[in-house]
């Protein structure tokens, strides 16, 4: 009995190592979904921003509030939401297996409902690889004074 809990608990893990492997996120996959979620913005693509954002997606705001899957896709989209000039910079990248913590900063001049901004955020963005597929889980960016 021993033996076959033994031989159990060996290929159960080895299943686990190889599952892992074929699921490990690289720092090319996750530059691209990047790329692409900044597309989709700059575009004003509320499909693209939608397709590269995990089904669970959630944004912390500067000022400590929760934004939803379902407002970042409308807001990329909003006739009310319009940039005039997108910069990503730095990609700080930390990958364990599946998942993956960026660094980054998001320069953005625009307006939102008429009021301008001129954005400079240290941005913070979780991605994940589930099936083979990359997706942003989070995000948070606090503006650089």
């Amino acid at each position: 009995m021993r033996k076959l809990c033994f031989v159990s608990l060996i290929a159960i893990t080895l299943t686990g190592l190889s599952c892992q492997q074929q699921e490990t996120l690289t720092r090319e996959e996750v530059i691209a979904a990047i790329q692409c979620f900044d597309e989709g913005w700059k575009n004003k693509n509320a499909k693209t921003v939608d397709s590269i954002l995990s089904s669970s997606y959630i944004y912390f705001t500067q000022s400590g509030a929760i934004f939803d899957r379902k407002n970042v896709v409308h807001t990329a989209g909003s006739p009310d939401y319009k940039l005039s000039s997108v910069d990503r910079k730095q990609f700080d990248i930390k990958i364990e297996g599946n998942t993956a913590v960026v660094n980054t900063v998001w320069k953005a001049q625009g307006s939102y409902f008429d009021t301008p901004f001129n954005d400079s955020q240290r941005c913070s963005v979780t991605l994940i690889k589930i099936n083979g597929t990359v997706k942003i889980l989070a995000e948070h960016c606090t503006p650089i004074k």
